[in-house]
Parts: structure tokens; C-alpha cells; sequence
């Protein structure tokens, strides 16, 4: 039985005769089956992207590890399994996730608030937030939750990221010129730095500016190269060549060779509330630009799936890193440009850079020992450096105004208020933008456009447009809800029952079109507007009311109250049913009210009656 076609086991689990071993491949992660058909042709430039990315991130890793305030080796230790399982789980082909310079500043301002200086808790402390923040995003992704990444705008993580950049290189340049680096706010910083500058150290600030000129110099002419991995090796064979450390040069010293080994940071119960705030600003900030950089790098792959999967994903990278010792990861724009120009075309090619850090963690750490700080501090300026993008700016003010505010509050906030309130104050803003948008709400007076069969339009944009003796036909130019239904239909109220004062006023028409949902108040205030126009001899039609709505409405009572044929499925149908109600006592019956043309104007510049219209139930 077990070998007949419809065989269960067979359907469900496509075993696989491997030797003696049968491997269940239906629950083996989709993108490990798909390496039984990699293409060979792939192989050649994805080992050579994976090495020419490595070159790039190792330096990196360890620049962004001293940005996070903890060992440089932290970053050696973050890159392997966050590679690896990102390659497991992940929907890009070439995104490449690493310690980046927004998770990291973000995680060495919580930690360093929270470490009080112990650099053995703050290892801990480090390990821990990237722990929360990939069980946030794991959670979050299993739910489903992957819309709500949409609330962090691009405006935001542009002024965000542009914050972030001002404080990595005011942190940087007392290393760079041989300075201890100050504490407090930026003020704080910026005002003992400048008091400062004569204790800078000149051979230190020489070698930095050399750095940093080979650095911004050779990536603009030529670009392909790895500059920050040339300069880490000049600088730590000058370094020890050079004695650089007997004249005052400060260096990375010893750094630890061998394998990490999984293990849980233990954290005391008292800082579980800083971890786990700062874990969710972790979280927030990593996915934020690793979805930007799946877009972007991997437009024609996205689907509906692909913002859960990413949550996933990324959340699983966090979690690997944090359990061998790593920070908190996200997806690098700049390392996936990289990625991808090299000729990556899987994620074969992150795998490649993760052996090559292995292979660093077991052969290469001594080296690192003679590297100059200000070597370091150079390779991570020039590594953020390149994120701010001055322009953007301008063309979010260009574009749209409240764009442009979002982004400038973000800025803002990081600088004034540090990582995790900027990104705080930016979403805010930005929710609170996006409620006063909600509220205001306009009503628009309709009319019948002529050139066009059965078709309607505001009144504002062209007074040519048909109306109708005894109907006024009213729509909002946004959907109702509980925030904005008391004042809209207030202007509902006000528009109508002035017209009514006027004389000859029959019958409301109301477009219901924009509104895709329905709650309580907002049936509650519909029902009160329908009394009152009532009241005033003013009947009330409502017309193209969909799905949910109508059922809300009905089961608030409100289409019971209205009576038989108040509701329609088209503006026509609705005043052809309100200017023919005074007149018609049997229910009329046409076939396609949309089809019906409205006979040309009597005498007296009214409509002549167009055929009765079919009630719409």
C-alpha cells in the first residue's frame, strides 16, 4: 500500500530514498529544498559575492560592535548565525542581515544606560535585547502582524536613520582624534568636544583623516573595491610595524579567538523592563530597514506573504545572534547593494560569508589586537555616512508637506530625546497625522455628469452638473467612523436642513460609497439624522452601502426604521425612488435603472419624471 500513488504518507511528506535515510522534505524550510535544484551556473558569483561581502562586513561588524558598546568581538560573533538563519527562513535572494549601524547605536544607548560601565553586563545586556527582539518579531510575524511595519513610513526612517548617522559620527570623532568619548546628550557631547579640541591627539587624528580620505576617496573612484577591508589591513600592519601603541595610539587590544557556544544571557529581574521595552525598539527599527531593503532589492518577489515571512525571518536571525553571544541584526541597505552588484544570485552567497567569518573567529582574531581605534572609527563614519540623504528631504517637502514634518520629527527626536523617544515621537506624530486626516472629512454636493451615462460628480469641481428639483444628493469625501461621524453628519444636518429652509426640499440622497465599515456610533448617528430630518418633512435615501455596513446597519435598526425602498444600489436608482416616492404608492418596476437616461428639462428647468425606478433590497 505504501507504494500506491494516492499513498498518504507519500502525498503529504514526498519522502525522498537517501541511502538508508528517508527525508521528509515537506517539512524541511523552503528555501533549504531548493537547493536540490540550484542552478551550478549561480555558483562562481555567489562565492564571489559572499567573499567581497565579507571583506566589507567583518571591519564593519567590528566598528558596529564598538558603536553598540560592547567587544569587538560581539560583532564577529553576531554575523555567523544571523547569516544562517536568515538564509534558512528568509523571502529575499541576495539580503544580506548583520550587525547595522541604526540597531546598533539604538542597542548601545539602552545598553549603556542600563550597564552602568560593567562591560560583562553589557555583553549580557546586548545578547538579551536581540533575544526579545527576535521573539517580538517571531510572534509577531506568526499573527500575521507584518502590516503593522507599515506604520514605521518611509519619511520616518529616512529622518530617523538621518538622526541616528549625527550622533554615530559625534560618538566616532573623539575616538578618531584620540579622545575619551563624552557622555550625555548631544549637547552634552558637542560642547565637550569642542572644549577638547586641543587635547586632540595629532598623530591619532592623522592616521584617522588618512583613513577616512583613502576611504571616501577610493569608493568613488573605484567603487568595487574593498576599501574598508584595505584600510583595516594597512592599519594593523602599520600598527604593529609602527609601534603605533608606544606613541600614544590607542588600539583594540586582544581579542578572543575560537567558536562561540550557545547560551542564555542571564539578566537581572530589575532591568527585564529595559530589556524588553528596548527589544521592541529593536525589533521596530531592524525590520523597518530590512523591509525597505527587501523591497527595493527584490521588488519582483514580494507578495502578500512577504512582510509576514520577513517578520519571521528577521526574528529568527535575532534570535541565533542573540543566543550565541551577537546584538540585535537587521537588513543592510548598503551590504545588500553590495551583494547584489557583486553577481549574488542566492542566498548562497551569505552562507559564504559566514564560513569566512568562521574562519576569522578561528585564525584571524590576533591580528586584530595592533588595530588602530581611530582605523575603527573611520570604517564605521564612512559605513553611515552614506545613509543620510539630504535630498530626500527636500523632496518629501516638494511632494507633500506632512511628509516632510514626519521626517524632520524624527530627526528632531532622535537628536533631542536619543534612538528609542525619536522613533517614538516620529510614530506618534505620525498616528496622530494620520487621525487628524481621518476627521476631516468633507460632504460634497452631487451632481449628474451629462457626458457621461449614469455618472456622478461634485458639485465643486463643475457647477454645469445636473441636479434634481426637491432631491439634494450629499456625499462624504472620506469614510465614516466612530472619530469623524458626529461632525460629518453635522455638516450633513446643516447643508440639508438649510436647503430645506429654502423651500422644496423633498428628499436626501446619501453616498455611502467610502465607507467600508460600521460601528455603533457611527449607526447611532445616522439614526439621529435621519429623526431629525424627518422631523423637518425631509425623507432620506441611502445609496451604494456594501458588505458589513448594511449588515451593521441592519442589525442596529436603523434600515427597519428607513422602511422599504430607502436603500440602492446607485445614486440614479436613489433619486429616481426619492422624486418618485410622493407620487408612487406601488413599489415601481424597472429593469436597469442604470440604463435609464433622464429625460430632457420641462419648461420650468426641472427634470421631466424619468421611468419609476426597482428597489434594490
Amino acid at each position: 500500500m505504501s507504494g500506491h500513488p494516492s499513498d498518504p504518507c507519500r502525498e503529504v511528506c514526498r519522502t525522498r530514498q537517501t541511502g538508508l535515510v528517508q527525508v521528509p522534505w515537506a517539512v524541511v524550510p523552503e528555501n533549504l529544498r531548493t537547493l536540490r535544484h540550484y542552478p551550478r551556473r549561480h555558483l562562481p558569483g555567489d562565492l564571489l559575492a559572499g567573499l567581497l561581502v565579507a571583506a566589507l562586513a567583518v571591519p564593519q561588524s567590528l566598528g558596529y560592535a564598538a558603536v553598540a558598546g560592547v567587544p569587538v568581538q560581539v560583532g564577529l560573533y553576531t554575523l555567523p548565525p544571523a547569516l544562517l538563519a536568515y538564509a534558512l527562513l528568509g523571502t529575499s535572494r541576495v539580503l544580506f542581515v548583520g550587525p547595522i549601524s541604526t540597531v546598533s547605536v539604538l542597542s548601545g544607548t539602552i545598553v549603556r544606560a542600563l550597564s552602568g560601565g560593567d562591560v560583562e553586563l553589557a555583553v549580557r545586556l546586548t545578547s538579551a535585547l536581540a533575544l526579545t527582539a527576535g521573539v517580538v518579531l517571531v510572534v509577531a510575524g506568526l499573527l500575521r502582524l507584518g502590516w503593522v511595519a507599515q506604520f514605521l513610513s518611509e519619511p520616518i526612517v529616512t529622518g530617523f536613520v538621518a538622526g541616528l548617522v549625527v550622533l554615530i559620527v559625534v560618538g566616532e570623532v573623539p575616538a578618531l582624534a584620540g579622545l575619551p568619548a563624552p557622555t550625555g546628550n548631544l549637547a552634552e557631547r558637542l560642547v565637550t568636544l569642542v572644549g577638547g579640541v586641543g587635547d586632540f591627539d595629532g598623530l591619532t587624528l592623522s592616521i584617522g583623516a588618512a583613513a577616512l580620505l583613502v576611504l571616501f576617496g577610493g569608493q568613488r573612484l573605484l567603487p568595487r573595491v574593498p576599501w574598508s577591508l584595505l584600510v583595516l589591513v594597512v592599519g594593523i600592519v602599520l600598527s604593529s610595524q609602527a609601534a603605533l601603541v608606544d606613541h600614544g595610539v590607542l588600539v583594540v587590544g586582544a581579542v578572543p579567538s575560537g567558536l562561540p557556544v550557545p547560551s542564555l544571557p542571564v539578566v537581572d529581574v530589575r532591568l527585564l523592563s529595559g530589556v524588553v521595552t528596548g527589544g521592541l525598539a529593536i525589533a521596530a527599527v531592524g525590520i523597518a530597514e530590512g523591509l525597505a531593503a527587501v523591497r527595493t532589492f527584490s521588488a519582483e518577489e514580494v507578495d502578500a506573504r512577504t512582510d509576514d515571512r520577513e517578520l519571521v525571518a528577521h526574528g529568527a536571525a535575532d534570535l541565533a545572534s542573540g543566543l550565541f553571544g551577537g546584538m540585535g541584526v537587521g537588513g543592510s541597505l548598503s551590504k545588500t547593494a553590495a551583494n547584489a552588484s557583486a553577481g549574488a544570485h542566492t542566498q548562497l552567497s551569505g552562507i559564504t560569508s559566514a564560513v569566512v567569518t568562521l574562519g576569522v573567529l578561528v585564525m584571524a582574531t590576533g591580528a586584530l589586537a595592533d588595530l588602530p581605534r581611530t582605523v575603527l572609527s573611520a570604517i564605521v563614519i564612512h559605513a553611515v555616512w552614506a545613509l543620510v540623504r539630504p535630498h530626500e528631504f527636500v523632496r518629501y517637502a516638494r511632494l507633500r508637506r506632512n511628509d516632510a514634518v514626519a521626517a524632520l520629527v524624527a530627526f528632531g527626536g532622535v537628536l533631542a530625546l536619543g534612538p528609542l523617544g525619536g522613533l517614538l515621537g516620529a510614530v506618534a506624530q505620525s498616528l496622530l497625522g494620520l487621525v487628524y486626516r481621518s476627521v476631516q472629512v468633507d460632504v460634497d454636493e452631487m451632481g449628474r455628469v451629462s457626458t457621461e451615462k449614469a455618472a456622478w460628480g461634485s458639485l465643486a469641481s463643475d457647477p454645469t452638473r445636473r441636479t434634481y428639483r426637491g432631491v439634494l444628493v450629499l456625499r462624504p469625501s472620506g469614510p465614516l467612523f466612530w472619530a469623524n461621524a458626529t461632525t460629518v453628519l453635522a455638516q450633513v444636518e446643516r447643508i440639508a436642513l438649510a436647503r430645506a429652509a429654502e423651500g422644496g426640499l423633498r428628499a436626501v440622497v446619501l453616498d455611502l460609497e467610502a465607507t467600508n465599515q460600521m460601528d455603533s456610533t457611527t449607526s447611532d448617528r445616522l439614526t439621529h439624522l435621519v429623526h431629525v430630518l424627518r422631523r423637518h418633512g425631509v425623507d432620506v435615501h441611502l445609496v451604494r452601502v456594501f458588505g458589513e455596513v448594511r449588515g451593521v446597519l441592519g442589525r442596529a435598526g436603523l434600515l427597519g426604521e428607513l422602511g422599504p425602498g430607502h436603500l440602492w444600489h446607485s445614486i440614479a436608482a436613489g433619486v429616481k425612488a426619492a422624486r418618485s416616492a410622493p407620487e408612487v404608492d406601488d413599489e415601481p418596476d424597472v429593469t436597469d435603472l442604470d440604463d435609464l437616461e433622464p429625460e430632457p428639462p420641462a419648461d420650468d428647468d426641472e427634470p421631466a419624471p424619468d421611468p419609476p425606478p426597482r428597489h434594490v433590497p
